[in-house]
């Protein structure tokens, strides 16, 4: 942005100060784990309409001076290309949460934060857009659970929404009914599905993605939970199909779809009962 002479009372000081304010909403923190998608890329630049500064110099016979006010360019964030993965610990004040919504109970197999890792990604969304979402894991399968959901951006297979289980106050109905994406629960007594032990999920090693789209057959009501509505295994926007992509990205790191005797779309695990996963490092390094 260049500087010029200003005819008048109105010093150049003030025009740089007015320009200033205009530009301090473009610049902000980068978002949060779970907030919208950060951008790993340079953002591009949009022009912006001009801002006119009122003249205060004499006026000619044919109106207010015409000289060109100064121009704005204000950068607008730049729509994610990569996932750009993160492991990270979880934090004590998280792991406070997770207990206090009864996730991790006398008879879990998960005790300690330590055991635990978050995959922070971006993912694309079912609107064309892409958000970041967050996974909690056990931390021997959270390299995998990287490399798998980079593989899912890099597809462009759509999520709904990507949020840890104490978001819902552990309570995994309501996860489902959200279609919500998730991994680690110790579910409580009434949703429980197996052995807090043997249990994939209470071990941090079982994922659920698109529950709507990817139900499964609940044997306490004998229904498709949380709904039937896309019970048939036909193409769709984030279905799960054997074949597909996100079963060729997750068969390809050993992991094992809908491990149980009735159809559980929506479900992947490293085995049963849940044991320590022996991570083989990525497939073209194998």
């Amino acid at each position: 942005m260049s500087r010029r002479r200003r005819r008048g009372g109105l010093a150049a000081p003030t025009v740089a100060a007015a320009v200033l304010a205009l530009l301090l909403p473009a610049c902000g923190l980068l978002p949060s784990d779970d907030g919208p998608a950060a951008s790993g890329t340079p953002s591009p630049s949009a022009p912006s309409p001009s801002a006119s500064a009122p003249s205060t110099g004499a006026a000619s016979p044919d109106g207010p001076s015409s000289s060109p006010s100064p121009s704005v360019t204000v950068t607008t964030p730049a729509v994610p290309t990569a996932a750009r993965a993160r492991v990270r610990r979880v934090p004590q004040r998280q792991w406070d949460r997770i207990v206090a919504a009864g996730m991790a109970y006398e008879g879990c197999p998960i005790t300690r934060p330590e055991q635990l890792r978050r995959v922070i990604v971006n993912h694309h969304t079912f609107d064309g857009g892409v958000a970041r979402g967050t996974l909690v894991v056990n931390a021997d399968v959270a390299a995998s659970v990287a490399r798998v959901f980079t593989r899912l951006f890099d597809e462009e297979f759509p999520i709904r929404r990507m949020r840890p289980l104490e978001r819902y106050d552990g309570d995994s109905h309501r996860s489902l009914r959200d279609d919500n994406t998730a991994s680690f629960n110790c579910r409580r007594p009434d949703q429980i599905n197996a052995p807090q032990m043997a249990s994939p999920h209470a071990n941090g090693r079982a994922i659920d993605i698109n529950p709507l789209e990817n139900p499964w057959i609940d044997l306490r009501c004998q229904c498709w939970f949380p709904s039937a509505e896309f019970k048939e295994r036909t193409p769709g926007p984030g279905k799960i199909l054997k074949g597909g992509p996100v079963w060729r990205a997750f068969i390809d790191e050993g992991w094992i779809w809908q491990n149980i005797d009735v159809p559980d779309y929506m479900h992947f695990d490293t085995g049963y009962p849940s044991v320590a996963f022996d991570d083989p490092g990525p497939p073209d390094q194998r």
